[in-house]
């Protein structure tokens, strides 16, 4: 103890003025009790502890961590692409006497959603019970034993019967995964991370679409039991590293673990990993005022945090929005039956199909990591708004150029603007389809709501699945002008009803939803919040 070094005299003066200024905060503004007063606190702190730089050895591990957890949007994009380019190879239509389309093929889409909406039931018990790192776990590990069941069936109940494991694998720990990473992710950054764990989406999807590529060259069975193998490796890397991940700090304070949330959030939010940080006093003190460590969330039969009160029932209706548009917007169409809508324009080529199918996946994905990179910037509301209407004039386009076939120039152009529409929408939709209902739902009913959304998607998904083979094969382009109705009919929804949670914590969020009017509060809250801290700027100039 001898050779202790006595801190210098600039240190201590630091560590003096860091606290004084601290204490000034807290003196100006006292403990916020509004959004607003929340913000400029929250803009404070963040002065004091700008939060961690981008390539810190703590920003690489948050990455490290999200790339585990994105293994689980990766499950989805890779199934529901196999499916529809196994769906348009030859050797397995003749292997399951299968045509493409019809009731049969909405029967083996159909059986994973249904394995999917029974994936609710242990996506909204195991979070709140075991944790968010153990629900994935369980997920994954259910997703690869239907996919060795899937790959090795040599009849079609034995098919099915995978289909239906896969998805209920694939519902419990996909919920998991957005709970986990918006409980995570810092208030200013959390758009970036869940809208790249949805746009993951697309990784599974191009590594589907361009094995098949390959494998649908193949004149064995191999063609389409090659991808269905495959299919597991994400779910395998989920299980193999989730539990090397930190738990969510919200989680552990929710069972009375104070100190090691605390330590977590430290970790990945302050700058220079202190846990006495002003970032870190805040965002504990909002957690301490929202989360009950016997709240309903304990039980996992307790669904009434969802609609107790108006506040619970207008977020509902956002999970319930971004559920049914999410997949109604004409993006399941295309996902599914790309192949099939290819035919239809008169490119009869298996070898091509499959290829075009690839060339989607890559543009999509684009689209989805340029979203997933500028809606911390612009917004989700606008976002959503301004993308969806994009959407509408492009199937105007679409219908226009595919409603008579023969002409090779309008088919090509048809397509082109199919390949454009997919990109908008994965812009607009893909990541919003995780991250808006992750940061609308409160602490007690995250878990339940996202459990909740993989329903309505679900049940929305239905009509993708045993509507749209039935309809292709009756209506042809016909289908566009309807999918066409419907998205305005989006964009006046979004319009009036769609709150904006740009830059908010998860807890600010869920004051803004119990005001009398949220939209309209959210957006002059924004602005006060903009206007109050300009007004601080100028003042500490002066």
């Amino acid at each position: 103890m001898g050779n202790a070094t006595t801190p210098s005299h600039s240190s201590v003066e630091k560590d003096l003025d860091d606290k004084h200024e601290a204490e000034v905060v807290h003196r100006e503004y006292g403990v916020p009790q509004t959004p607003m007063e929340n913000q400029i606190a929250l803009q404070k702190a963040l002065e004091m502890d700008p939060g961690v730089s981008r390539f810190s050895w703590a920003a690489i591990q948050m990455y490290l961590v999200t790339l585990v957890v994105c293994c689980c949007s990766g499950d989805s994009g890779f199934d529901g692409t196999v499916m529809g380019g196994i769906n348009s190879m030859v050797q397995y239509q003749q292997y399951f006497g299968m045509s493409g389309v019809g009731s049969k093929t909405s029967i083996v889409f159909g059986i994973y959603t249904v394995g999917s909406i029974c994936g609710t039931i242990p996506a909204s018990y195991f979070p709140d019970r075991y944790g968010r790192r153990f629900s994935m776990f369980f997920g994954n590990a259910v997703l690869i034993a239907g996919a060795l069941l899937t790959a090795n069936a040599t009849d079609k109940g034995m098919f099915l019967g995978g289909r239906f494991l896969t998805g209920l694998g694939s519902a419990c720990a996909g919920a998991s995964a957005k709970s986990y990473l918006a409980e995570m992710a810092p208030a200013h950054s959390r758009g970036a991370y869940i809208g790249f764990l949805n746009s993951f989406y697309y990784v599974g999807q191009i590594t589907a679409t361009g094995m098949m590529v390959a494998t649908g060259k193949f004149q064995s069975e191999m063609s389409w039991r090659l991808p269905l193998y495959i299919q597991l490796v994400p779910a395998a890397v989920n299980v193999s590293m989730v539990f090397l991940c930190p738990e969510s700090p919200r989680w552990l304070y929710s069972i009375g673990k104070r100190d090691m949330a605390r330590r977590i959030l430290a970790r990945f939010h302050s700058s220079d990993n202190d846990i006495d940080s002003p970032l870190v006093d805040l965002e504990m003190r909002e957690i301490e005022e929202k989360i009950q460590i016997d709240g309903a969330d304990k039980r996992w039969w307790d669904f009434r945090p969802l609609f107790t009160t108006r506040a619970d029932r207008y977020r509902a209706y956002m999970v319930i929005l971004i559920g049914t548009f999410g997949q109604l917007s004409g993006n399941g169409l295309i996902t599914y039956f790309l192949p099939i809508l290819l035919k239809n324009a008169g490119i009869t080529s298996q070898n091509r199909q499959l290829t075009l199918n690839f060339v989607n996946s890559v543009t999509s994905y684009m689209g989805a990591l340029c979203g997933s990179a500028t809606v911390d910037r612009f917004g989700r509301r606008k976002v959503l708004l301004y993308s969806t209407i994009v959407m509408s004039v492009i199937l105007a386009i679409v219908t226009g150029l595919l409603r008579s076939f023969g002409s090779a120039v309008r088919a090509n152009a048809g397509i082109t603007f199919i390949y454009l529409f997919m990109v908008v929408f994965s812009y607009g939709w893909t990541p919003m389809q995780a991250l808006y209902p992750a940061e609308v739902l409160g602490y007690e009913a995250r878990a339940k709501g996202l459990a909740f959304l993989n329903i309505v998607s679900q049940v929305s998904t239905l009509i993708n699945t045993f509507g749209l083979p039935v309809a292709l094969q009756k209506l042809g382009w016909k289908v566009y002008l309807i999918f066409l109705i419907w998205d305005i009919f989006e964009v006046i929804v979004i319009y009036f009803f769609v709150v904006e949670t740009k830059g908010l914590t998860l807890e600010e969020i869920n004051e803004v939803f119990e005001k009398e009017k949220p939209r309209q509060y959210s957006e002059q809250l924004h602005k006060e919040t903009r206007e109050a801290w300009r007004r601080h700027e100028t003042s500490e100039v002066a």
